[in-house]
């Protein structure tokens, strides 16, 4: 440890975590599953010792009887061929097959073994990359602009930069004990592409001029996140230079890991540290750390693309395209990655990107080998003209396989965007989150209309059931959604949709958005249509 733990000074006042981490380092389990459990087999594993799974990216899968389940990093959401064919030869030996890709533009595998641990952190390593803190309290994978380097919206390419983050704090030793979860982006797309306001640090792009010539860099983001207490992060008045870009992080992170608070878990993440300090507080502290900055330039984000890019697009390289590719709530397997990986080398340039809305780019795709590579069989079903509303659902694991979810959501997702499809005409997306817990892995809080799972109780018992939140939004204007009172059964989710979907397409001006819609109307109207729609389903 090269740093003074500070917090350790008052060990009475830590969580019981903090306390176990003080003995063990998270990054230690990866040496304990290769040389021990792995060997011994799942039941040689004490029970505190899975809470450090974690650091090495890996979660027990319910019901808790010897399976796993694995995150993956894609630090930026771009994959070379080389490294798709090797996860979908792992997700095909250990994991079924199944590939699922997530709000945080990683891969995640089910069903693994603590035998298979040994040969896929070395199959991962042989190509690149990693499951290493994928997870745990540490920096978890850096989020980015998946068409970083092509995209005609960026003000530079940031590839470089988010290589530079991951290669500094992965597994680095300094960070990899942080009192919770810690999550950065960093993007210079002009309609914030990477969801800067829900991440604990973002660099989002910026110019400034200075010595009469304009600079292009960032400004920046603290204290935002999800869960039962979502917070918008806040900006900082900053201007960042590209090259100082790692510096800023590793104040910021410093800070965190020095000064967030260790006592109770669910009060531990970063948002609750710069609610309390406020900015300017928490900008003083960066600037002892880290010396002067300059002030805020213009900020250069525009607008939000909610990061969906599904179609045919020009890239800004002359003749080029990116396809994007819609993977229905996020779910593939092994084959189908496989055959992506092909299509890449065959018709574009090599590459796969991941987004955090669970879907697929292929890039560099010439303009005279579009319509062959449309005509490929594995687009028929990752197709880059998706129905409306399946192309704008999105869903965390659900109970199927996670310990903390109430309710399933994947399946649940996909049918109810099915039945939506089929009996509902709209010509603007709106966009459908599922979450089966608070924990809101599936970002309930920036949907359009977000769902988070809980249970009811009926004359039969309990059941599953979904309380709603309307009206979320990122970029400009940012505000996340706003709960309605009363709850739905989950097998009713899809008719009662549609029955407010009705009402928006019924009353709402021309071009007018689902968010627009909402706090036109405001929440009294939406409130008051929600509590009918549930009076006459009863």
């Amino acid at each position: 440890m090269a740093y003074e733990a500070i917090w350790m000074k008052d060990p009475e006042k830590l969580n019981k975590f903090e306390l176990y981490k003080m003995d063990k380092d998270g990054l230690d389990i990866i040496r304990d599953i290769v040389e021990k459990y792995a060997k011994e087999g799942f039941a040689s594993i004490p029970e505190a010792e899975f809470g450090l799974f974690k650091w090495a990216g890996v979660y027990q899968q319910k019901p808790n009887v010897g399976h796993f389940m694995m995150r993956v990093r894609i630090p930026g959401g771009i994959l070379s061929s080389a490294q798709a064919r090797e996860l979908a030869a792992i997700g095909r030996d250990y994991g079924r097959g199944l590939i699922d890709v997530t709000t945080r533009q990683a891969i995640q595998y089910h069903w693994l073994e603590i035998e298979h641990m040994p040969d896929i952190f070395r199959r991962l390593e042989s190509v690149g990359m990693s499951s290493f803190e994928a997870c745990g309290d540490c920096p978890r994978t850096i989020v980015g602009n998946p068409l970083a380097g092509i995209d005609p919206h960026e003000l530079f390419d940031t590839t470089a930069l988010t290589e530079e983050l991951e290669g500094h704090f992965l597994a680095n030793r300094d960070f990899s004990n942080l009192p919770r979860k810690y999550k950065m982006s960093i993007s210079s797309n002009i309609y914030n592409s990477s969801n800067a306001e829900i991440q604990c640090l973002a660099f989002t792009p910026a110019s400034k001029v200075i010595d009469g010539a304009e600079v292009l860099g960032f400004h920046v983001s603290v204290g935002g996140g999800l869960s039962a207490k979502p917070h918008l992060g806040k900006q900082l008045d900053m201007f960042v230079r590209q090259e100082e870009m790692l510096k800023v992080a590793i104040g910021v992170t410093t800070i965190f890991r020095d000064y967030g608070y260790r006592e109770k878990r669910h009060y531990a993440r970063l948002k609750f540290l710069v609610a309390e300090w406020g900015v300017e507080k928490f900008q003083e502290k960066l600037i002892e750390l880290i010396g002067p900055m300059p002030a805020c330039g213009e900020d250069r984000t525009i607008g939000w693309n909610a990061a969906y890019f599904d179609g045919v697009h020009p890239q800004k390289q002359a003749g080029l395209n990116y396809v994007g590719l819609n993977v229905p709530v996020g779910r593939t397997n092994s084959d189908e990655f496989e055959q992506l990986a092909d299509l890449a080398d065959r018709y574009g340039d090599g590459k796969l990107r991941t987004t955090i809305t669970q879907n697929l780019i292929l890039t560099g795709v010439p303009d005279d080998k579009v319509e062959e590579l449309l005509q490929a069989p594995v687009l028929q079903r990752l197709t880059p003209n998706p129905n409306q509303f399946m192309s704008r659902a999105v869903s965390c694991t659900g109970n199927e396989f996670c310990n903390l979810a109430i309710v399933e959501t994947k399946e649940r997702a996909r049918r109810v965007a099915q039945y939506l499809d089929e009996n509902v005409r709209l010509d603007e997306p709106i966009r459908i989150h599922f979450i089966g817990c608070p924990n809101s892995c599936g970002q309930k809080h920036v949907a359009d209309i977000g769902l988070q799972g809980s249970l009811i109780k009926t004359p039969e018992g309990m059941v599953d059931a979904f309380d709603i939140a309307v009206g979320g939004t990122l970029g400009p204007g940012a505000k996340y959604n706003t709960a309605l009172k009363g709850r739905v059964k989950g097998d009713e989710v899809a008719d009662r949709l549609a029955e407010l979907i009705h009402f928006y397409k019924g009353s709402r001006l021309t071009d007018e958005s689902f968010h627009d819609f909402v706090h036109r109307v405001g929440i009294e109207a939406m409130q008051a249509k929600w509590a009918e729609i549930l009076t006459v389903a009863v």
